[in-house]
């Protein structure tokens, strides 16, 4: 077994104690392919994803680090047989000068590691300190690899990093679920769905609108995001009380507003007092929206569930810091709606695949995202993403969440998960600039992440 030097930063070190590559276990897999991606894949723009969920120590006492291990091993394996391109390579074609997956069975990176501390004792507030370079490593050669960290209290954390290109959000979700399925000796929820077919229409058309919100780029320009301010990667725990009464606050009037437009009207009031306004008249909010329930087929809004990549799209609404900073909650919760019901259609869905046809080849995303917008933040919301259901045979997770390993990015970004204890309660992890992350902190909404919120004191 490969042993590798430790890292170490305060007290918290991790030693890495192995690495094995994980293939489809199924011989009969078609031989080497080429999947090229479809439009919407382009929009990504290649970010690694990493999602992390810790559990306690198994109450079990047959499920020692080594059986887990080989356990998450076996299952990865036949997991892999139904989605075969998350074993593949993913490279850059040299004609068109975009990515493309060769599914030929390079299989998964697994890493394991030790941690000289216990569960409870880890930093989980402060990502940049707890994950880069201890739970989190990247291996450009694999789109997908896991890290399996044991600690001396018996817990485990598993970190999943994905390639963007794979797919988003959902895409993962579904990977993540058969995975525990298959672990659970359960038959799969999900029959995927790999054929990308998400094509433009001919002639393409689309709405002007769209050159002014999306861009084409390269991926130097996306690694050389400029930003002159220190990202702080937090996590946060919300109570499901403080979301219940910012949702009351939004639905006055009459109006009818979910528990995501009024959190991010209550964000979007607080972004505006940490904005520099002598420099700064106005801001923007934005929201990642999954398209698969718009691309129904024969008024089948189920057509695309087991869709496997990418279907997302950004929607944006800029507004006077000075209106958003004397506006009401509802007030501001009426803006959030507008602006996320403009794409929350089919139509812009296809213009959207057609935009991108006509400025291929490349990658493309959005100015905002690559800083040319002004201050802004996005919020993404996960409230179907599993969490609890996450369970490989030794029990739930206490706590499930994503943390981007990027380090530039042009936008504060907060991505929204229900909480492990299944209280309708909140996970959010950020990527903030300072004096935003003092304006969340400044009540008790945000509150930072610790053992005693996952109920591990």
């Amino acid at each position: 077994m490969e042993v590798e030097a430790s890292e170490q930063c305060g007290n918290f070190e991790v030693n890495f104690t192995g690495k094995s590559i994980v293939r489809a276990a199924n011989p009969s897999l078609p031989g080497p392919h080429i999947l090229t991606l479809s439009n919407l894949d382009l929009l990504s723009g290649r970010f690694p994803v990493t999602y992390f969920y810790f559990y306690r120590k198994p109450l079990v006492s047959n499920f020692t680090p080594s059986t887990i291990v080989d356990i998450l091993k076996s299952s990865l394996s036949e997991t892999l047989n139904n989605f075969y391109p998350f074993a593949g390579r993913i490279v850059q074609n040299p004609t068109t000068c975009e990515p493309e997956i060769i599914c030929d069975n390079n299989g998964a990176l697994v890493v394991e590691a030790e941690a000289n501390i216990r569960l409870k004792d880890i930093d989980f507030y402060n990502l940049n300190q707890t994950l880069e370079g201890k739970l989190v490593s990247i291996n450009p050669n694999f789109p997908l690899q896991i890290q399996v960290t044991t600690y001396t209290c018996g817990g485990i954390s598993i970190t999943f990093t994905f390639d963007h290109a794979l797919g988003d959000a959902s895409a993962f979700g579904k990977f993540l679920v058969s995975w525990s399925e298959v672990a659970q000796k359960k038959p799969i929820s999900c029959i995927p769905d790999h054929s990308r077919n998400l094509r433009a229409r001919f002639p393409p058309s689309y709405h002007p609108s769209l050159d002014q919100t999306f861009v084409k780029c390269t991926m130097e320009e996306i690694t050389n995001i400029p930003t002159t301010r220190i990202r702080l990667k937090r996590l946060y725990h919300i109570d499901a009380s403080s979301i219940n009464t910012l949702q009351k606050l939004a639905c006055v009037d009459g109006n009818k507003r979910t528990k995501i437009e009024a959190f991010s009207a209550y964000v979007w009031k607080v972004m505006v007092n940490a904005i520099d306004q002598s420099q700064h008249s106005k801001c923007k909010m934005g929201w990642l929206v999954d398209g698969r329930a718009r691309m129904c087929k024969n008024g089948d809004k189920n057509f695309m569930s087991n869709y496997i990549g990418n279907v997302l799209s950004l929607a944006f609404a800029e507004a006077d810091v000075i209106k958003i900073e004397q506006g009401s909650i509802c007030e501001v919760a009426n803006n959030v709606h507008e602006a996320i019901s403009k794409v929350t259609n089919q139509n812009h869905f296809l213009d959207l695949i057609d935009w991108i046809e006509c400025n291929r080849p490349g990658l493309m995303l959005s100015r905002v995202v690559l800083g040319r917008g002004g201050p802004a933040l996005v919020l993404s919301s996960g409230r179907r993403f599993p969490v609890a259901e996450v369970d490989f045979g030794f029990g739930s997770p206490v706590l499930g969440t994503v943390c981007s390993t990027i380090e530039r990015i042009g936008v504060a970004y907060l991505n929204q998960r229900p909480s492990a204890r299944d209280d309708g309660s909140w996970t959010v992890s950020a990527i903030l600039w300072p004096e935003l992350a003092a304006a969340f902190e400044s009540d008790s909404i945000f509150q930072p992440m610790s053992a005693s919120h996952l109920q591990l004191c």
